[in-house]
């Protein structure tokens, strides 16, 4: 297929070959929100942290889903897209809600023979405390993504600022609340990295995302790629009992996720890749689709033991 095949290695160019280089063209429906597949009990604990006004936690291996959750959230309750605070090592309870840049405060406040600098001007919201402080006029979701990150006291330190969601910047001595019908719906993942502290776990509506089932990755894969009709229903069913005996059979470091599973389905279809038939007549065919779903040569060497 000439649109797939367009880098060959052998130093003819795409004019030498009178082809051009299409414009990219996603091959599935990608992460929008409508195609998102929650389980009943994923649906359930969403609607317990709701109620409750807890933020929800969410664990789970990497591909299940906890990232995407919160975009979902938003769009089926009509809300705008999530505000999210992508935690890192030196994440500070301070960066859920604001920053200050003192740097900056400091440099124009050399540059100004006289009068003094509004301090309002060098901070900046982060997605918490934007959150409480949009509460006046609408509600919002947040998203603090791999918590886990942060450093061990952080959860600790920010308990009273999420059970009464309210914040204080210290540069001003401003407060801000959330109004209580307007209280963020609060999603936080975590990748178990390290173990967080009860005090906090108390205080959050806890769900463990296991990877899905058959019947949930079918739903997955139809609702996000749009496959050709070459791919029958039996195909799928085979494809997918395929990779799912990969995961349980190879003992691989890094088992493929289910990003990883669209993506090989779709290169599967492109090429049709049947394997509902005789696998080592397909040998290569194969061995070039299983780097899709390895991430180290050791898991690519299992893959493609027959």
């Amino acid at each position: 297929m000439p649109a797939f095949n367009l880098y060959q290695g052998n130093g003819k160019t795409l004019s030498e070959r009178d082809l051009t280089l299409p414009p990219y063209a996603s091959p599935s429906a990608g992460n929008a929100p409508q195609h998102y597949v929650a389980s009943p009990p994923l649906r359930d604990a969403v609607n317990v942290a709701i109620a409750l006004g807890q933020p929800l936690l969410l664990t789970g291996e990497p591909g299940t889903g906890k990232t995407q959750l919160a975009f979902s959230i938003a769009h089926e309750l009509g809300l705008k897209v999530p505000l999210v605070f992508h935690t890192k090592t030196t994440s500070t309870a301070r960066d859920l809600f604001y920053r200050y840049d003192s740097l900056a405060h400091f440099h124009d406040a050399q540059l100004k023979e006289k009068g003094n600098l509004d301090v309002k001007q060098y901070i900046t919201y982060e997605a918490l405390g934007e959150a409480i402080r949009q509460s006046a006029q609408q509600r919002a979701v947040v998203l603090l993504d791999e918590i886990d990150k942060a450093p061990r006291d952080l959860p600790n330190d920010v308990l009273d600022e999420l059970e009464n969601m309210t914040f204080t910047v210290r540069e001003t001595g401003e407060t801000f609340s959330a109004k209580s019908e307007n209280r963020p719906i609060l999603v936080l993942t975590s990748n178990s990295e390290k173990n967080l502290p009860d005090a906090f776990l108390r205080r959050v509506v806890y769900y463990h995302i296991p990877f899905p089932d058959k019947e949930t990755l079918t739903r997955i894969v139809k609702a996000r790629l749009k496959l050709s009709d070459h791919f029958t229903e039996q195909l799928l069913a085979d494809t997918i009992d395929h990779f799912m005996e990969l995961r349980a059979s190879k003992g691989m470091r890094k088992p493929p996720a289910t990003a990883e599973l669209l993506a090989w389905i779709h290169i599967l279809d492109t090429h049709k890749i049947d394997v509902s038939g005789d696998l080592r007549a397909q040998f290569e065919a194969l061995a070039m689709s299983y780097s899709i779903l390895a991430k180290n040569k050791d898991d690519l060497e299992k893959l493609r033991e027959f």
